[in-house]
């Protein structure tokens, strides 16, 4: 520890700004890096004006603080937009999609096949072979409506 000493305490706080945004990069959760942020900060003010350490702890303390309360207001007023909002949502993807009721539909429970797959549904009663139309999903049963009979 003693190769400690001998580096001044602005390179430690910039070392470890450094060190948490990679953990960021690693294990990314937007928590990280704020801190990141502050102990940057707090390095540059380390070097800039001459502080001692239990100042640079309080400063890196009330930075952190800081950091995640502007950081967090930040993430919520600029959300990420995804680029296939219903990618893991297929029952949403076969909203309109149109289908054939396989069994008859009793107490509003039966199938349907939709392109090469069978789907559980709940809609009105009607016999098999109707054409439904997909209005929703509850899980991974999709809700239909009845088009015409055959």
């Amino acid at each position: 520890m003693d190769w400690l000493s001998g580096i001044a305490p602005h390179w430690l706080w910039l070392a470890l700004g450094l060190l948490l945004a990679a953990a960021e990069i690693v294990a990314p959760g937007v928590f990280l890096i704020w801190l990141g942020v502050a102990a940057l900060v707090t390095g540059v003010v380390a070097w800039v004006l001459p502080i001692g350490v239990p100042m640079q702890v309080l400063a890196f303390a009330v930075l952190s603080v800081v950091a995640v309360y502007i950081g967090r207001n930040y993430v919520r007023a600029n959300p990420i937009a995804e680029p296939d909002p219903m990618l893991n949502r297929r029952g949403a993807r076969l909203v309109g999609e149109v289908g054939t009721a396989v069994v008859a539909f009793s107490g509003g429970e039966g199938r349907i096949r939709l392109g090469d797959s069978e789907w559980l549904a709940r809609g009105p009663d009607c016999a098999p072979g109707d054409r439904v139309r997909v209005t929703g999903s509850d899980g991974a049963i999709l809700l239909v409506e009845r088009m015409s009979s055959p």
